[in-house]
């Protein structure tokens, strides 16, 4: 009853998909025309065979409907026009089936089931198309990572490439190069989201433990504040902007900002500019040798208890920052000038003449401004 139907059945659907859906309404040609005549045929014998034996193994065909899938996204397409064409097919086949066995005396119960099993049908072909577009999408998506990886690790490259070579790397990545890009260096578990979230041109890796990211023109209008409000709440450095061969430069104080704010040295939290920090992270980088400098400074007050070394090494540092003016130590102590120029007296019972020497006051304000 069915089956003389079939070869007209698959001659209209190919037809109206043509008519209907623009996307095909040139010439199927190539591998996907191929295989969308195939996917038609296959899809009507399939069914036939499933009336026939429910039960009955289709994953071989499942194939076909995979490969319809991964075409879509080759062409550029989503799969709306190939959910389209589908839906088209199972009209089609209905109304011819449905009218080939209202002739053959089928009950309207038969009908009923016959209707159902062909749309459950359609949405098991769909949903195999569906998966096939979803693994070439992750399969395309994972090569672009690859490829977008192996040009930041180019950039960051010591000794610098020749720009020739970024902009091999960089045309095999379909990425613009920049005339200046930074590096933005953020917790590892943050890369993901933050790439995802962060202007279109923005490519990221993890390396050596930390998130980086490669933002191209740092210095646009209004890209401060963008880049501050995708990263709010996290805790992240920008490095300085460079040109693209010199990006190891921006990641390596980028990514020295980033150690800073986890070691409570810089602020955390947000986004930090790491040239806005040169002398906490000079300081920071040179903890191992400032800390022997602290202990050799701090020997005088050693012996104090731990109230009085604190309060000793506060007007110390005022001392130095306002040049042994009572007046100013008194404004930024919050305290009386009188008492001021009692701690000066102090301090000089402690430091002696270090206090003159420029040399000692210098290593002195080092010792505490990292305490």
């Amino acid at each position: 009853m069915i089956e003389p139907e079939l070869s007209g059945i698959a001659d209209e659907i190919l037809v109206s998909i043509g008519q209907l859906i623009p996307e095909y309404a040139m010439p199927l040609e190539g591998s996907f025309g191929k295989a969308v005549y195939r996917g038609v045929g296959e899809a009507l014998d399939q069914f036939l065979l499933l009336i026939r034996d429910p039960d009955a193994d289709r994953r071989a065909s499942r194939k076909v409907y995979a490969i319809l899938g991964r075409g879509e996204l080759r062409q550029g397409r989503s799969l709306d026009s190939l959910q389209s064409a589908y839906r088209i097919g199972a009209r089609i086949a209905w109304r011819r089936i449905a009218a080939a066995s209202l002739e053959a005396g089928l009950d309207g119960k038969t009908l009923s089931l016959l209707a159902e099993s062909i749309f459950v049908y359609i949405d098991e072909l769909s949903a195999d198309s569906t998966e096939g577009y979803a693994e070439a999408q992750f399969k395309q998506q994972g090569a672009r990572l690859r490829r977008e990886r192996g040009l930041l690790t180019l950039m960051l490259r010591d000794p610098a490439p020749d720009l020739s070579e970024i902009e091999q790397a960089a045309r095999k990545a379909a990425w613009q190069i920049p005339k200046n890009l930074a590096a933005v260096a953020c917790h590892e578990r943050d890369l993901a989201e933050v790439t995802r979230i962060l202007p279109i041109g923005v490519i990221s890796a993890t390396v050596d433990g930390s998130g980086c990211i490669a933002l191209p023109d740092p210095a646009g209008p209004g890209r401060a504040r963008q880049i501050g409000r995708s990263l709010a709440g996290r805790t992240a450095v920008l490095g300085p902007s460079v040109a693209p061969n010199r990006l190891a430069e921006s990641w390596q104080l980028a990514r020295n900002g980033f150690e800073a704010s986890e070691a409570g040295a810089l602020p955390s939290g947000r986004l930090v500019t790491a040239e806005e920090h040169l002398v906490d992270l000079a300081l920071f980088r040179s903890r191992d040798l400032i800390d022997r400098l602290r202990e050799q400074t701090m020997a005088p007050i050693g012996g104090l208890t731990p109230k009085a070394h604190d309060r000793m090494a506060e007007t110390a540092l005022a001392y130095v920052e306002n040049s042994g003016n009572a007046a100013e130590m008194a404004r930024s102590l919050n305290i009386h000038p009188q008492t001021a120029r009692y701690r000066i007296a102090r301090l000089r019972e402690f430091f002696g003449d270090d206090l003159d020497r420029p040399d000692r006051r210098l290593a002195l304000e080092l010792s505490l401004r990292t305490r």
